[in-house]
């Protein structure tokens, strides 16, 4: 007879037999909507600032600090509705979830590594491409999983 207890305590355990795992294109469009959300947080917050005539006549200052509080909100938004929800707007639209290996709750070092390490490297290093890595590991990880040790399951 089976222990369903475990199940039950973590309803989003890999050990659950029913769990699917999400792949490339449900991520992938899920991102879209989240660029989305997070480009209209930055144009909502930056617009104010270009009806100030000081800001024009510093155009290379404004344009550094909202590039900067454009990254700050990206980050941002990933880490904190990715901790607090275990998805963000685009997962939750497409019924998608993070979750640990394990099943336990996100921890903030889990999420900072996920959210802000792994998607700043490949930011950095201009390597978008490796986010294809989904499409080709058996349980649909990207890299920035693969460091986190997370999954992205259908709900």
């Amino acid at each position: 007879m089976k222990d369903h207890r475990h199940e039950a305590e973590f309803p989003f355990s890999p050990l659950a037999a029913e769990q699917r795992y999400a792949g490339f294109w449900m991520r992938f469009w899920a991102y879209i909507v989240d660029l989305i959300v997070v480009f209209s947080l930055t144009g909502l917050i930056v617009k104010p600032f270009t009806m100030i005539d000081s800001f024009r006549e510093a155009t290379l200052w404004f344009w550094s600090v909202s590039g900067l509080l454009g990254g700050v909100i990206f980050f941002a938004y990933f880490l904190f509705m990715t901790k607090w929800r275990g998805q963000t707007l685009g997962k939750m639209i497409f019924g998608l979830r993070v979750i640990r290996k394990d099943g336990e709750r996100l921890s903030w070092s889990d999420t900072l590594i996920r959210e802000v390490v792994g998607r700043f490297i490949h930011r950095l290093l201009f390597l978008f491409f490796l986010y294809a890595v989904v499409a080709f590991t058996p349980r649909k990880q990207g890299l920035h999983d693969m460091f986190a040790d997370t999954l992205v399951i259908h709900e």
